[in-house]
């Protein structure tokens, strides 16, 4: 359940930066939710690959790399979801994948950890 809430809030994350940046591109929501499946698939296999490759410049950097693996993750999304998710360069995906780890931080802070404590 609560992955199905995930790839909700990224949908919705999707739209939003949608509506906020010209680079970036999603159709419509079946798009936004079928980018974020297809990106949470890509964070289950792909991701664990990437950061054990670049351990060590991840660890020289603190931990920052990971936002360029994370925009990685998004510009492969991009290539699988074809023209209806469209990111309009490596900056337009380092952006969004900050701001959708912030926003996930925030959401997962505020309002999925309260309805665990329940």
């Amino acid at each position: 359940m609560r992955w199905i809430i995930g790839i909700l809030i990224n949908a919705v994350i999707f739209i939003a930066l949608a509506g906020f940046f010209d680079g970036f591109e999603v159709s419509g929501i079946g798009a936004a939710i079928g980018a974020s499946f297809i990106l949470s698939i890509l964070n289950v296999l792909v991701k664990p690959i990437l950061i054990i490759l670049t351990l060590p410049v991840t660890i020289l950097s603190l931990g920052l790399f990971l936002f360029v693996i994370n925009a990685i993750t998004l510009l492969l999304t991009d290539g699988l979801m074809g023209s209806s998710f469209e990111l309009s360069g490596f900056g337009m995906a380092f952006l969004a994948s900050i701001i959708l780890s912030l926003a996930n931080l925030v959401i997962q802070k505020a309002v999925l950890d309260p309805i665990k404590e329940k």
